[in-house]
C-alpha cells in the first residue's frame, strides 16, 4: 500500500493552526503525536481504534493519549492526501460538536483552494 502524503490545512493568512498546538504541547504528548501522524502517514485509511476513529461527515480522529490525557488531532482524506485540520484539542467525553464543524469548515475551504490551503510539514515536524 504506498503512503499518504501528510500535510497540514494553512488558514489564508498562512497561519497553520496544528503547528501553532504542537509547539505548545509538552515533550512527551509532542512526541506521541508525532508518532500518531507518521502511523497515519504509512497506514492511512487502514488505521483504527484505539490510534484512529471515524467522527462523521469524513472527519476521523488520530488519538494520542498521554498520561491520561487524551489528546485528538483531526484529519480527513483528499485523494492519496491526508489532510491535518485541526489545531488538536484534548478531549473529556466526546469530541465537541463544535470542533467537529469547524473541521468541516476547515475541510470546505480546503477543498474549494487546496493550494491556498496547504502547508506541507517538513521532515520530523
Amino acid at each position: 500500500m504506498p503512503r499518504t502524503k501528510l500535510i497540514y490545512y494553512a488558514e489564508q493568512d498562512g497561519t497553520v493552526p496544528m503547528v501553532q498546538w504542537l509547539t505548545k504541547l509538552p515533550h512527551g504528548a509532542y512526541a506521541k503525536s508525532q508518532a500518531y501522524l507518521r502511523l497515519l502517514e504509512a497506514d492511512g485509511h487502514e488505521l483504527r481504534r484505539p490510534i484512529a476513529d471515524y467522527l462523521r461527515d469524513g472527519i476521523h480522529e488520530l488519538r494520542p493519549s498521554i498520561a491520561r490525557v487524551h489528546y485528538r488531532i483531526l484529519y480527513f482524506f483528499h485523494g492519496s492526501e491526508a489532510v491535518v485540520i485541526s489545531h488538536g484539542l484534548t478531549k473529556e467525553g466526546k469530541v465537541p460538536g463544535a470542533e467537529i464543524d469547524r473541521a468541516i469548515e476547515r475541510m470546505a475551504r480546503f477543498r474549494a483552494n487546496p493550494l491556498k490551503h496547504t502547508f506541507i510539514r517538513a521532515k520530523g515536524e
